[in-house]
């Protein structure tokens, strides 16, 4: 059963809006559930909270292949079959790679 706490519903619901072809940042997805900017240590923690709200989520319309790291590198224990399955889904979608496990965020960050 998933748990599906309020927190985990708020990255659920930022994580739909982020368009195909496009990427955001676990640490983004925190700070926007933040609703304001915390210190970095503060942000880092709640960032690796969004990332086991992801790893848990089983719903399909959420896009969970479109979060990467601050670096834009891929998830390497991505839930649904690792980075090599990550990077396959986003190439399918337009994002620009700028290595086998990097995004290139200068192209491909979902700015809203």
């Amino acid at each position: 059963m998933t748990r599906n706490t309020n927190f985990s519903k708020k990255v659920y619901q930022i994580v739909k809006k982020i368009p195909k072809g496009k990427v955001t940042t676990y640490r983004e997805i925190a700070l926007r559930c933040q609703k304001s900017k915390v210190k970095s240590q503060r942000s880092n923690i709640i960032a690796r909270a969004v990332g086991n709200a992801l790893h848990r989520n089983s719903n399909k319309r959420v896009f969970c292949h479109r979060v990467v790291d601050r670096s834009g590198r891929l998830a390497s224990k991505f839930a649904f079959g690792g980075s090599k399955i990550q990077r396959k889904k986003l190439i399918a979608e337009g994002v620009r790679m700028v290595d086998n496990n990097h995004v290139d965020l200068g192209k491909s960050l979902w700015q809203k």
